[in-house]
Formats: structure tokens, C-alpha cells, sequence
């Protein structure tokens, strides 16, 4: 499996690093640097995109159009899915997008949408989120958070809509967003009520996890044809 890194910061390094014990060669590295490799696309089986916001949507169509499928962890785009994925099908393309390919986390997922639903009819809950990352994440709140909180929020009927701080009605959900050194990435999900509280929590000790599910995503995708995510490779 030959795979092309778009983006080469702390997680291209470590896709790099882990490569080889996964059955990959990496044969391009592409950065803000050295953009016009971007024609060597071709050169590689599959790209992994871990680059910043802007820069995504163009990265994938590149990879569309050259025919070469594409698996992306890119946070602070997603209000243009739609766009994306109308070009991946135009193209024939292949695409993988999750928010966190940690196994953990998206166990994790699973997890929030069975409480979710369980506590829809419990309206003596108040629910909010809450992350920590390091302080070199530019986005807030994390990709991970969002997608936790829309997963409440398609199942829990009194949440209406999330927001990035202290709620102030009770159809808010809040997220509360923290960034320290060091911190790789932790979560937590809060049911609280007067009289107890239930929590369900995902802490990360390093960014291998994620980077090892992204080379597990890049191999599963060869071969196939449109969008997929973690749901599809783990089969929940």
C-alpha cells in the first residue's frame, strides 16, 4: 500500500513512523512547503489527510480527480460535506472521513448513542459535554465533540441545538472546551440530575491509536467506491 500524507504535522509523523508495521510505504509528503507534489498524486495506492481546514475540500477533490482514494481526519470542515460527497460520486471517487479513528472512541460513540437514547424520557437530566486538548488544537470544540453532540441531539427530543459554552436554556446542549499541555484528548459526557449523575468519559494517552485506526481505514478503503466512515470499517 503506497500512501501519500497530506499534511505532515505531529500526525502525518506519526502515520509515517507506524506505516511500515501496518503494510505501508509512504512515497509522498505533502505540506504547506512543497504544494506542487500534489501532481505526483498518482504515485500512491491511497492519501491520508491530516492537513487544517481550508486546505481539506481542495485536497480531496485533487485526490478525485486523480483517482486516488482518499482518507481524511481533518476537523472544521464538515458544513460542506454535502459538496464532497456529491464530488466523490461524480468522480467514482473513494472517501473515508471520521472525526477521530481512534477504536476506542468510536466504541466510545456507540456507547453516547445507546445512553442517548435511553435518556430521552428522562427529562430530570441535564446533559453537557465536555473536551480537553492540547493547546496547538486550533478548533473548538473538537471534531469529536461535535459528532458526540449531534448524536445526542438526533435522539434526545428536549436538546435543540449544541453550543461552545455554558448553556443558557434548557434546549442548549453545552460544550465546554478546555486546551493544556499536555493533553492528547479526553471526553466526557455528563447526565446530571438533582439527585445523581452519570458520566461516560474517553481519555487518550497518545495520538498512536488514531493514527493506527487511519492506516487500518486506508487499507480497508482499496478496492471501494464512495463515502465511508468508522461505522463502515468496524461494522457497528
Amino acid at each position: 500500500m503506497k500512501i501519500a500524507l497530506l499534511g505532515y504535522g505531529k500526525m502525518g509523523r506519526i502515520i509515517d513512523r507506524l506505516a511500515p508495521e501496518e503494510g505501508g510505504e509512504v512515497v509522498l509528503r505533502i505540506d504547506r512547503d512543497n504544494q506542487e507534489d500534489l501532481a505526483q498524486l498518482h504515485l500512491a495506492d491511497v492519501a491520508i489527510e491530516f492537513s487544517q481546514p481550508e486546505s481539506a475540500v481542495d485536497n480531496f477533490r485533487r485526490c478525485f480527480d486523480a483517482g486516488v482514494p482518499v482518507v481524511s481526519g481533518t476537523t472544521g470542515w464538515t458544513d460542506r460535506m454535502g459538496e464532497v460527497q456529491a464530488y466523490c460520486e461524480k468522480t467514482g471517487g473513494a472517501f473515508f472521513y471520521a472525526s477521530n479513528f481512534s477504536i476506542g472512541v468510536n466504541v466510545f460513540f456507540a456507547l453516547n448513542r445507546f445512553l442517548a437514547d435511553r435518556m430521552n424520557h428522562l427529562p430530570a437530566y441535564d446533559i453537557q459535554l465536555e473536551e480537553t486538548h492540547h493547546t496547538q488544537k486550533l478548533d473548538a470544540p473538537s471534531g469529536t465533540a461535535i459528532t458526540l453532540a449531534k448524536d445526542i441531539l438526533s435522539r434526545v427530543e428536549r436538546k435543540e441545538t449544541w453550543v461552545n459554552r455554558e448553556a443558557s436554556g434548557k434546549e442548549e446542549l453545552s460544550i465546554l472546551s478546555h486546551r493544556v499541555d499536555p493533553a492528547p484528548g479526553t471526553h466526557r459526557v455528563v447526565y446530571r440530575s438533582g439527585i445523581d449523575q452519570i458520566e461516560i468519559r474517553h481519555e487518550a494517552f497518545s495520538r498512536e491509536g488514531f493514527a493506527r485506526g487511519a492506516l487500518q481505514a486506508a487499507r480497508w478503503l482499496q478496492g471501494r467506491k464512495g463515502c465511508f466512515g468508522m461505522n463502515d470499517l468496524l461494522g457497528f
